[in-house]
């Protein structure tokens, strides 16, 4: 008995060895097939993303932060910014932030922290840079594209997503020449069969800038290769090839290889054909705090009938430099700026601002199931207060450069069954607060 019990386990080790050495193998066998040119690429790909650092900072939550001197980071591998001067300061005074203003709501705690100043501080002269690893570039299916949104051709599925919109129109309260001019109208973003919106729009001015006070929430995000947001956007030129500069925050599994919530800023010059990217894992965004990290998570998010965080976040031209600013907090830091060389259309400009969401899958949009990624908190609008993702103190700013609500907005909704939008005034002579988001699918979006 003894003897036979002993053989049974050799053979069950030796079988166990074996499936081990059989894994490693085939691993091995795959790496080399698949891998040998990409690694080789991904190598590269890295050492030019993450430059050598003056300190490394290790967050508790997995992320390291290189603290790169002011002069080294990846902004100036940009062709156009090869003689770049760096402006460390605005020009003109710099705008005051949303909690300056005569409408501060003091329910809503603004965030002032990131997970990783629990570990750390980068020192002036430096600026904090999330390192990119190289498990996030494996997971790319291009690295030439790595951190870019992803691009379809404008009139892809224009007929059947026209149709979906069209559909929900009628929860938006919105008369379409505003938003659906012809289809050779300049100044309109392309109609994405995999990008859900929901947003506050206003248009048809000259905007040099942008701001208000977004909630901070951890939404479901069902695929790693969809993402959730949370943001501000300040467009201008033609649909196919439109300009953006974008800020806010998002939940992106498949860039960051987790399910936090974290700052992030985008940018584009033709509507991500070819351009752009989040954060700085692509040269153009000119960082010059040394306090906040692009793509680094937050400290805290909101809690259903909970504690309310919020993020302040500002866009604005320096109209003596045309280079867009990005403010963050109730002091108003600039982070940095995207410089004025990098655009066309947004060099003098932004025809149209939009606060909302956004939610990125190949199930929205008529597709069937719909994505259970949630946009927001994940509840509906209606919730309102505690419930719903908010943005307050939304405003515009033009060439008269005081901040102003905007003269008329309009909210707009791809699928209002998915994610809804409220624009609520909780008083009747106070300002409307912007709710918006959703669960994805559910009994009415299949």
């Amino acid at each position: 008995m003894g003897r036979r019990a002993g053989f049974g386990g050799s053979a069950l080790q030796g079988t166990l060895l074996f499936c081990a050495l059989l894994f490693v193998a085939l691993s091995f066998r795959v790496e080399g097939k698949v891998s040998k040119q990409k690694l080789f690429e991904v190598e590269r790909k890295l050492r030019q993303l993450n430059k050598t650092p003056v300190k490394r900072i290790q967050s508790e939550d997995g992320d390291i932060i290189d603290c790169i001197d002011i002069y080294n980071q990846p902004a100036f591998d940009h062709p156009a910014l090869k003689n770049h001067k760096i402006q460390m300061r605005l020009t003109q005074a710099p705008p005051p932030s949303v909690e300056d203003r005569k409408e501060k709501d003091s329910s809503a705690k603004t965030i002032l922290s990131q997970i990783w100043h629990r570990s750390g501080s980068c020192l002036e002269g430096t600026v904090p840079i999330r390192r990119v690893k190289k498990s996030e570039l494996l997971r790319a299916k291009s690295l030439e594209d790595y951190g870019r949104k992803p691009y379809l051709p404008p009139k892809a599925n224009r007929t059947k997503t026209n149709q979906v919109i069209r559909d929900n129109r009628q929860y938006a309260n919105i008369n379409d020449k505003h938003i659906f001019p012809s289809d050779e109208g300049p100044n309109l973003t392309a109609l994405d069969p995999h990008r859900s919106t929901t947003y506050l729009t206003t248009l048809g001015y000259n905007y040099i800038g942008a701001s208000g006070g977004i909630n901070v929430w951890n939404p479901r995000v069902e695929a790693d290769d969809e993402f959730s947001t949370a943001q501000i956007w300040l467009m201008n030129g033609p649909r196919e090839s439109f300009d953006s500069v974008e800020a806010g925050w998002i939940v992106n599994p498949k860039l960051f290889g987790d399910r936090r919530t974290r700052l992030f800023a985008y940018w584009t010059e033709d509507a991500s054909h070819r351009t752009g990217c989040f954060n700085l894992v692509c040269a153009g965004f000119v960082q010059s705090s040394h306090e906040v990290a692009l793509g680094a998570a937050m400290a805290a998010t909101s809690s259903d009938i909970g504690a309310q965080y919020q993020i302040s976040i500002s866009m604005y031209m320096d109209t003596n430099t045309g280079n867009w600013w990005l403010g963050f907090g109730p002091k108003n830091i600039t982070i940095g700026y995207w410089p004025g060389a990098l655009f066309s259309a947004l060099q003098h400009s932004a025809v149209i601002v939009r606060w909302g969401g956004e939610v990125y899958s190949t199930k929205t949009l008529g597709q069937k199931p719909h994505t259970t990624t949630a946009m927001g908190s994940g509840n509906f609008a209606w919730g309102l207060w505690c419930h719903a993702c908010f943005i307050q103190h939304i405003r515009i700013r033009d060439y008269s450069l005081y901040w102003k609500y905007p003269e008329w907005e309009y909210p707009m909704a791809d699928e209002a069954d998915c994610y809804g939008i409220v624009s609520n005034r909780p008083q009747p002579l106070a300002e409307p607060i912007l709710y918006f988001g959703g669960p994805g699918r559910n009994n009415f979006c299949p």
